[in-house]
């Protein structure tokens, strides 16, 4: 009866970690090209054709100078609409603008995605293909990461997610080959794989190597710790030794390993999520991770930038610092706000009666963002209501170079008229 129990559960951790490589469905897909463009390279390591989805920002501009960190999500074809969902709701305050690219395991999920290979998972038989991941990083290395920086606007800052065999292949990332990430998010990782062997392996690495500069989010699903067990809570998950449970517990044993070895300077959390299954937990973990991993991103005493009395001296102070920060964290210069918020500080401020004010978001928005119409338009509006129609004229000129719009046209001529 035990051995049929154990024979049951393997089947059920295989169909979990091969279900998102059969799951991309024609409802994914039409998804996706709403929210994505579908691109593809031929890959000389497989000598085949490698397919992925990019998401651009929603203020990309060809015309712009502007570039962008990139997360690069595992079992694109799936999860790419759970990131796209996270990022749509946090970027601005919580996360950069960035460029989403969904990784697609089609072909061969479990090869590609694991670390070692194994003829044996529990008591199920596998087929050989397995242990793929060193070439699959290979691929991702030298063929894929190059494709999307000559192609579209990126910087050097990445992200790297995946989930289940994903998790794993993404510790291994951070453990193997961590010059090509920044930050990690492992998703219910299968740590259990081959006998716990990278488990084993990031243990020694975590004491003997230096991960200063990277950051790792680890998460676990425990609404069912165990299959048939429900007496299985996490306060007494490590005291059962069953295979039922090597899963979870190889999760809680690399996560409290990482947690408590300081000396590794990896940046570091984990969290367990008590009403989520290994289906359900990419949304959550991916909503923590990337909250966790852009901590540095959020703003510094925000509601200084509301209060009337604040300065145009204080602000100057708190923007110089801002971009500091921003500019010690990616390791290049970034504007202290994206231009949405630059925009919108700059009107609110105008709207309260504080037009000094006004103009320092205002003209911050034309020096960071010098190939947007838009900034050039709102400097324009800010001169306008000061009457100073010579400054209006000279910026809504460039609004409508760069835009070419009747919107801008018609407001030239209207400026013109005042002039």
């Amino acid at each position: 009866m035990i051995k049929r129990f154990i024979y049951s559960l393997s089947i059920l951790l295989l169909l979990s970690n091969t279900y998102q490589g059969t799951a991309q469905s024609t409802i994914n897909e039409l998804y996706l090209s709403a929210i994505a463009s579908k691109d593809s390279i031929y890959s000389k390591t497989f000598n085949e054709e490698k397919q992925f989805w990019v998401q651009l920002p929603e203020n990309y501009n060809p015309k712009s100078l502007e570039k962008y960190p990139v997360v690069y999500i595992l079992d694109g074809g799936v999860q790419l609409k759970t990131l796209e969902t996270v990022y749509e709701n946090y970027w601005g305050h919580y996360l950069p603008n960035m460029i989403l690219v969904g990784i697609s395991n089609q072909t061969n999920r479990t090869k590609d995605l694991t670390t070692s290979q194994i003829k044996m998972y529990g008591k199920t038989k596998l087929n050989p293909n397995t242990g793929g991941a060193e070439k699959f990083t290979q691929y991702i290395e030298n063929e894929l990461i190059p494709f999307i920086d000559k192609n579209y606007p990126t910087t050097s800052y990445r992200t790297l997610i995946g989930h289940s065999y994903g998790g794993l292949f993404t510790i291994n990332m951070l453990i193997n080959h961590n010059s090509l990430f920044k930050n990690y998010i492992a998703i219910d990782p299968s740590l259990d794989w081959d006998n716990q062997k990278l488990l084993k392996q990031a243990k020694t690495k975590l004491v003997s190597d230096n991960f200063k500069g990277k950051s790792l989010f680890v998460s676990m699903s425990a609404e069912q710790l165990h299959m048939w067990d429900e007496t299985v809570t996490v306060e007494n998950l490590m005291k059962n030794t069953s295979e039922f449970t090597l899963f979870p517990r190889s999760i809680v044993e690399f996560s409290k390993f990482a947690e408590s070895h300081k000396e590794s300077d990896l940046n570091f959390s984990w969290k367990i999520y008590p009403e989520d299954l290994h289906q359900t937990i990419p949304l959550p973990s991916i909503r923590d991770g990337l909250v966790f991993l852009f901590k540095w991103f959020q703003f510094q005493h925000p509601p200084k930038y509301n209060n009337p009395e604040t300065t145009v001296e204080k602000l100057t102070e708190l923007l110089n610092k801002q971009a500091k920060i921003y500019a010690e964290n990616f390791g290049y210069s970034v504007p202290p706000m994206i231009e949405e918020m630059l925009n919108g500080y700059g009107y609110m401020n105008m709207q309260m009666g504080f037009p000094e004010k006004a103009k320092l978001f205002f003209k911050l928005g034309v020096k960071y963002y010098p190939k947007n119409a838009n900034s050039y338009d709102s400097l324009a509006e800010y001169y306008e209501s000061q009457k100073d129609y010579s400054n209006a004229l000279k910026n809504i000129k460039i609004a409508f170079e760069l835009s070419g719009s009747e919107v801008h046209k018609k407001r030239l001529e209207k400026i013109k008229s005042k002039n």
